[in-house]
């Protein structure tokens, strides 16, 4: 329980106490630091906590500072918070003399809204950067406002020992940090540090051994990052331990590089996409419009699908015959220190050299998300790098290091892993610019499990989706929880995947369908998955195409009430009529 004791935390005579039940993305993104201190400031008693139904307030003061104290949950909450209900009711005084943050609660039956992931903000980056601050270049920082969340939770509540940050108990100053008020790792679940947190680690693979062709001087051992660096110069490939999953990564620039990882992969032309450090980096390559560039920057991170500029100097393997190429940001701090050079004199590191840059960048008013940070032991950007699943064709991503150093290891030349488990595993998300509106190509990272929500109540479905570029969704009241990417339901592996991704989002959101829907075509895994399903629940078949125009209908808050004319040109489908 975390408190203060100020001695202006009086009931007044004409104190009332009222209950607050706040629903909606509510945990993981400082709402009740938030709340607590609201009550500070205005002088309110009574406690805060979590439960699986959200957030619960009770609190106790003059009525018309109750009133202000409820406007101002909704106008001021924080900016990564999403209130979908409020409700308030008058209860008796209770004359506490402080307002305190309680213990959090489960609560059978209920649920809350889980936050998507959240790309590091500005004061984290500050930090990452600045050779002053105990996190400098620690590539797990976090705060309230940022880092991981979906990916990492395992159940509701949202707090530490349901995350998988419970094997990393925090040091004293962390500890501090967590218990202040007026801190901004205020109760942030994630908090770590050097001291106590996860730590990154380089390895070889054993196809390197084997080949060994390969070097990293005296780096490897004190510096994974700088050690992973120098063979992503020499044109090695490197797998790469992120939020949701493992990228496999190499220089964008160099033509063997890219050849090297299509042969192993098994992707003879299929797009790879890119990471850049910044805005005015990927404007080297693509021309990046407006809109396109509030995307690239926004709290999810997607992959934007941009037109190539014609003096595009890539290699020509990362979309071949295309005019498009796929672009993202980083989005963790292991992104930012792989994508940059640190400045270290008691090192000459004459191992890690940047790939060249086009020198002449073109003009542009898009600033760096670092751009007014202590950058002073910062060199220049690194390489442009290749950023793609770390996973065989059709196959999902990788989230194991245990699973990466097998499966993995005939794709690259060496790892660079952590061991802050991943929960869920997490595609990134494509997103395209149409005519200044964001078109959906893959929702996963950044969004997912965040709902949809529907006209009307609906009961508890579990929409199982297709077999290509399969997702699926879970339905509660009038939310659609739409999972994270599956995969192409062709073999055991995206199998399993499915249905552990099935149980994870059932367990969060407290919800046991009574209805599953399924393609109609009888060959697809998702349909056999369902039809053995426990007999008690109803089964719908959907016809494909259907599907399709349903899912716009509700997507633009259409009851199906009123007729609707549908055009769904996605090739061929399993027919009514069983063609």
């Amino acid at each position: 329980m975390d408190t203060l004791n100020p001695d202006s935390f009086k009931s007044s005579n004409k104190a009332v106490r009222r209950r607050l039940i706040v629903q909606g993305v509510v945990q993981g993104v400082g709402f009740r630091p938030f709340v607590y201190g609201l009550a500070l400031q205005l002088g309110l008693v009574g406690f805060v906590g979590n439960n699986s139904a959200g957030v619960f307030i009770e609190v106790e003061g003059d009525p018309p500072v109750l009133d202000q104290f409820r406007q101002r949950l909704v106008d001021d909450a924080p900016p990564l918070a999403h209130i979908d209900s409020l409700t308030v009711e008058s209860i008796s005084s209770h004359g506490d003399d402080r307002f305190v943050i309680v213990h959090s609660q489960a609560q059978a039956g209920e649920n809350t809204l889980i936050s998507p992931d959240l790309v590091t903000c500005d004061d984290c980056l500050h930090e990452l950067f600045d050779p002053q601050n105990r996190r400098f270049r620690y590539p797990f920082i976090n705060c309230t406002n940022c880092g991981p969340r979906f990916t990492i939770i395992k159940d509701i509540p949202y707090d530490r020992p349901l995350t998988t940050m419970a094997n990393f108990p925090m040091c004293p100053d962390c500890q501090a940090e967590y218990d202040n008020p007026l801190d901004r790792r205020f109760h942030a679940q994630p908090n770590a540090c050097p001291v106590c947190g996860p730590h990154v680690e380089f390895q070889w693979s054993a196809l390197e051994i084997q080949m060994q062709k390969l070097s990293v001087g005296d780096s490897a051992p004190d510096d994974p990052i700088q050690a992973a660096q120098s063979v992503l110069a020499q044109g090695g490939i490197v797998a790469v331990k992120g939020l949701g999953g493992f990228h496999l990564a190499c220089d964008a620039t160099n033509d063997q590089a890219l050849q090297t990882l299509r042969q192993r992969k098994g992707r003879i032309d299929k797009p790879f996409a890119v990471m850049a450090f910044d805005i005015p980096a990927v404007a080297q390559f693509a021309e990046v419009t407006e809109p396109e560039a509030a995307l690239l920057t926004s709290r999810q991170r997607p992959i934007v699908l941009l037109k190539k500029r014609p003096d595009c100097f890539l290699s020509d393997l990362v979309a071949p015959g295309n005019d498009y190429i796929g672009a993202m940001l980083p989005y963790t701090p292991l992104h930012y220190l792989l994508l940059t050079q640190h400045s270290n004199p008691n090192s000459e590191k004459k191992d890690i050299q940047p790939s060249t840059l086009n020198p002449q960048p073109p003009t542009s008013n898009l600033q760096s998300p670092i751009s007014q940070s202590p950058i002073s032991n910062l060199q220049s950007p690194s390489s442009i790098l290749v950023m793609t699943s770390g996973n065989y064709s059709n196959e999902p991503i990788v989230k194991d290091n245990d699973e990466a150093l097998d499966r993995l290891a005939s794709l690259v030349d060496a790892f660079l892993l952590h061991n802050r488990d991943i929960h869920a595993h997490c595609d990134d998300s494509v997103i395209r610019v149409f005519e200044g509106r964001e078109l959906p190509v893959r929702r996963s990272r950044g969004y997912a499990p965040f709902p949809v929500k529907l006209p009307a109540t609906v009961p508890s479905i579990l929409a199982v989706g297709g077999e290509l570029k399969s997702t699926f969704c879970l339905t509660k009241g009038n939310f659609a929880f739409m999972s994270q990417h599956i995969g192409d339901m062709e073999n055991w592996e995206t199998w399993q995947a499915f249905e552990k991704s099935v149980a994870h989002l059932k367990a969060l959101f407290r919800v046991e369908p009574e209805i599953i829907a399924y393609d109609l075509h009888p060959g697809y895994l998702s349909t056999k998955w369902a039809t053995v399903q426990p007999p008690d629940i109803r089964l719908v078949p959907v016809q494909h195409h259907h599907a399709h125009i349903a899912a716009v209908m509700a997507e633009h808050g259409l009851d199906g009430q009123q007729p609707v004319i549908g055009f769904s040109f996605d090739g061929t489908g399993y027919g009514l009529d069983q063609a």
